[in-house]
């Protein structure tokens, strides 16, 4: 087994040095890609002093604008798709809000026969710190939501730290997950349960960054709900919609 860490970055250059030191001195020996969209902050520049002290072990692709959180993911995970050494990839924030430490437990938690491995925030066990109430209820609903819409039977639908195995992602059509926004994770839960991929979910603590400032917007909100409502429209019109749409 090897693992890949994706992880989306722009203007995170107050966190991304602590942040690869933590998962390259993991006992798992995973490799990291920092995919970057032209950070004004230099990250960039950060990553590749890292990529030379940890030569073939952290990885850098620079994008040349900003375009969303799906659109990153997109092309590391594209990559990964390309580099076959790799049997599973990370999704993980830039932030410090996953801790290195659920990931070494969630690595851990990896078999033949769980497709897709789910930090989970709102199951027992799972704990959010220093999170406002409002965004508390933000998030709750819109997983709430997202769940009943489109049928799913997962508790954390925007969260985006998670594990794929390369067979899942195989079968997904990753060009027609076409969200940009924290959109994208529910798409990808979506595109998971159509391929019948197997999720195991796990409580994580999510940490509200200390550094930097939040990506999350109303236009993020905005897409995620007419996506939502969209699909969940097209789910009750045409049952088979999502297989055809995602799975190869």
């Amino acid at each position: 087994m090897k693992v890949l860490v994706v992880i989306p970055t722009y203007n995170e250059a107050a966190s991304i040095t602590s942040l690869t030191s933590e998962v390259l001195h993991l006992p798992d020996n995973v490799d990291i890609l920092i995919v970057d969209d032209n950070s004004p902050d230099k990250t960039a520049s950060l990553v590749k002093d890292i990529s030379r002290a940890w030569p073939n072990r952290v990885h850098l692709i620079e994008r040349r604008k900003k375009t969303g959180l799906g659109g990153a993911y997109r092309t590391g995970l594209g990559w990964f798709l390309l580099h076959d050494t790799y049997t599973h990839v990370v999704t993980m924030d830039a932030d410090h809000s996953h801790r290195p430490s659920d990931l070494h437990r969630m690595i851990s938690l990896l078999t033949p026969e769980r497709d897709v491995i789910m930090g989970v925030r709102w199951m027992p066990g799972g704990e959010i710190i220093n999170w406002p109430k409002s965004r508390q209820r933000l998030s709750r609903i819109g997983t709430s939501y997202a769940k009943w819409a489109l049928k799913l039977p997962l508790r954390d639908l925007t969260g985006g730290f998670r594990i794929y195995s390369r067979k899942t992602l195989e079968r997904i059509q990753l060009s027609a997950v076409s969200s940009e926004g924290y959109c994208f994770q529910i798409e990808m839960a979506r595109a998971v349960h159509a391929a019948k991929g197997r999720i195991l979910e796990t409580p994580i603590t999510f940490i509200e960054r200390q550094n930097g400032e939040s990506k999350m917007s109303k236009k993020i909100v905005l897409e995620a709900l007419i996506r939502v409502s969209g699909w969940a429209l097209e789910t009750r019109l045409r049952p088979n919609a999502d297989k055809l749409h995602y799975v190869k």
